[in-house]
């Protein structure tokens, strides 16, 4: 099925005639700011196209407020812990006309913290709303201290957030990327990606959000431009194979997001897991990909402002059998 066609379909009524029959259509009643094992809000079939939108905050309107819980969590039928977990992302498209970003005293990348003591005096807080124009897939906000006044730029709509259930008991709150996903913020979590998620509990408990119109690599200043969205995925499940960490692909690349600190750690984890990745699935001994790595691979910053920094490390698939 086309994203042209996918795309139609949002704007219909739920089940019209000629839908595939595993298609469904999903408005979230309920957020939750954690990712953990609780209730489904909803029970799909591997290879079900979900047609959905991520939750819609005050956080996201003029006068601004409090940021929406994630969607989530969905049971998929027959997952288990022995499988991994595919979400093709076939669209992600804003649904409201602003977006909303923010300066924080104590939250990014270039902010001190509880912590850290700097010298300097705290960040003053400020919020930037910005306003979007989908057809010409722009975003404009006023610049009050600069000389130039206001600017555009072009919108680029991700996922900061998709997971699964962490492992055991455990909970973490949706600032957190892992393992499991989470906050990861890669601006590479875009239409035309297929992530991939390990699985910790039978049904993976799949939970989406944080809608970015756009974002900078390393999200720096601790928001991207934030906003609802429209969302198409396909969800799928691959049996009897296992991974450690989230994969990403598409046309052009293999990727792994590794996810700690300090930020080396993240940037090891993400270059060992896609050695590996090489290593199992493309035939590579594991120290002429380490050397190939070494020469034609690219990283990138997703975020160093959540609870655990995350690193995207990039293979081009133009190197691969």
């Amino acid at each position: 099925m086309t994203a042209l066609l996918l795309a139609m379909l949002v704007a219909l009524q739920p089940n019209p005639a000629g839908a595939p029959e595993d298609t469904v259509y999903f408005t979230p009643q309920v957020g939750y700011r954690t990712f953990a094992v609780r209730e489904p809000v909803l029970r799909i079939k591997p290879g079900t196209v979900l047609i959905s939108k991520t939750n819609f905050g005050d956080y996201y309107t003029e006068e601004g407020g409090a940021f929406p819980g994630e969607v989530g969590p969905i049971y998929i039928e027959g997952a288990t812990a022995e499988d991994v977990l595919v979400v093709e992302v076939i669209q992600v498209r804003p649904n409201f006309e602003l977006a909303a970003a923010r300066l924080y005293s104590d939250f990014g990348g270039l902010a001190s913290n509880s912590e850290t003591r700097l010298l300097n005096e705290p960040i003053p807080e400020r919020r930037y709303v910005w306003r979007l124009d989908r057809e010409r897939m722009t975003a404009t906000t006023e610049l009050p201290d600069s000389r130039m006044s206001q600017v555009t730029i072009d919108l680029h709509p991700m996922l900061g957030r998709l997971a699964v259930a962490p492992r055991g008991e455990e909970a973490f709150s949706a600032l957190w990327p892992g393992d499991f996903g989470g906050n990861m913020d890669a601006p590479e979590v875009r239409e035309g990606a297929t992530v991939y998620l390990p699985i910790f509990h039978d049904g993976a408990y799949f939970y989406f959000g944080d809608g970015h119109a756009r974002q900078g690599h390393g999200e720096v200043a601790g928001t991207g431009l934030e906003t609802s969205m429209d969302v198409v995925l396909r969800i799928d499940v691959i049996k009897g194979m296992t991974i450690a960490w989230p994969r990403i692909e598409n046309d052009d690349y293999i990727m792994v997001a590794g996810s700690a600190r300090p930020l080396i750690d993240a940037f090891r984890i993400a270059h060992v897991e896609l050695i590996e990745w090489l290593e199992q699935e493309y035939g590579f001994g594991r120290w002429d990909a380490y050397q190939l790595v070494g020469q034609v691979v690219e990283s990138s910053i997703a975020n160093v402002v959540d609870p655990n920094y995350t690193v995207v490390a990039k293979f081009p698939k133009r190197f691969v059998p």
